[in-house]
């Protein structure tokens, strides 16, 4: 991990970019922090982290300055400024084809998205965990919150650190990852957009009841995909002060 350059910014949260590798993110940690701090990964989809920076660093910064957690994120394989993705690409141009149709989008679609991504970003995803935890500022535990949900089910299930999941059922679900999710046993907290016009109610509830948590917890609120509730983030960062401190 190699720190490319660091503000301190009004809130009193440091925040450094760094790269890992090729892949570049972003950390905020709270100053000053009289002990090491748990930290909280932020999921999100592949947009950009150019584009996506403005809600990643609210949160980051809500995170930071009010309840005393780190906060990281990364970019996703074929996004921002990483090599292009051919296939990645292609996908996406096939998805905007069937929703502009009005036609259904099929599992042939949703497995070429969604696994490709699984596949290379959880990998990239516990690397950086690996260099974060070795900062003398971070010791755990670990939450992960937002982003493709497939993402955070793969990571949820297979990575022991994190201790406590935040999801946004906004994304299209492979069938593979429903036996995924039954192997997820970590305390859940999820959103559901009520009306999110791009994602399947049904698929989320489904996916929802396969989680094999005893502690998870859905909140659903009427609106489309970008209306999430202002407050939902507070309660979201109570659910991690409850598991991470």
């Amino acid at each position: 991990m190699h720190f490319t350059s660091e503000q301190r910014l009004d809130d009193g949260v440091l925040e450094r970019e760094f790269t890992l590798g090729e892949i570049p993110g972003i950390l905020w940690t709270p100053v000053p922090a009289t002990a090491p701090v748990p930290l909280i990964l932020i999921g999100h989809p592949p947009l950009g982290l150019g584009r996506m920076y403005p809600r990643l660093a609210g949160r980051a910064r809500h995170y930071a300055s009010e309840y005393g957690f780190a906060a990281a994120t990364i970019e996703l394989p074929g996004s921002g400024e990483r090599p292009r993705w051919a296939a990645a690409e292609q996908a996406r141009a096939d998805l905007r084809r069937v929703m502009e149709a009005g036609d259904p989008v099929g599992d042939e679609i949703v497995d070429a998205l969604i696994l490709p991504l699984v596949e290379r970003a959880v990998p990239e995803w516990r690397t950086a965990l690996d260099s974060l935890l070795s900062l003398p500022e971070i010791d755990g535990p670990v939450g992960y919150e937002g982003g493709v949900i497939s993402i955070g089910v793969r990571l949820a299930a297979v990575e022991p650190r994190i201790v406590a999941a935040g999801f946004f059922a906004g994304s299209l679900v492979p069938a593979a990852m429903f036996e995924e999710a039954r192997q997820v046993t970590i305390p859940l907290h999820v959103l559901l957009q009520w009306d999110d016009e791009g994602n399947d109610r049904q698929a989320a509830l489904n996916l929802f009841d396969a989680f094999g948590s005893k502690e998870k917890t859905l909140h659903a609120n009427l609106g489309g995909h970008t209306g999430v509730p202002q407050f939902e983030l507070d309660t979201g960062a109570r659910f991690f002060a409850r598991h991470l401190k």
